[in-house]
């Protein structure tokens, strides 16, 4: 029974979004393990604050990961 934590800074995916990765994080664990597995495998997604997450000694804000975002795409 495996179990999946995502942990993100809130307010950077919405609720579709964070659908999407447990679903997907989900059919890529029943690819490895097997199909009877599905019902059996967790995600659970946490959200940390805006702010209370470090990187380098610097808290990430959902701003700072949001303009992350736009240089990507």
């Amino acid at each position: 029974m495996p179990l999946v934590d995502i942990q993100l800074i809130e307010g950077v995916f919405d609720k579709s979004q964070k659908q999407a990765m447990i679903k997907k994080i989900t059919d890529a664990m029943v690819e490895i393990e097997s199909e009877a597995m599905r019902g059996v495998t967790w995600v659970r997604v946490h959200e940390v604050a805006s702010g209370n997450w470090g990187i380098g000694g610097k808290g990430l804000t959902t701003a700072d990961v949001k303009a992350l975002q736009t240089q990507v795409r």
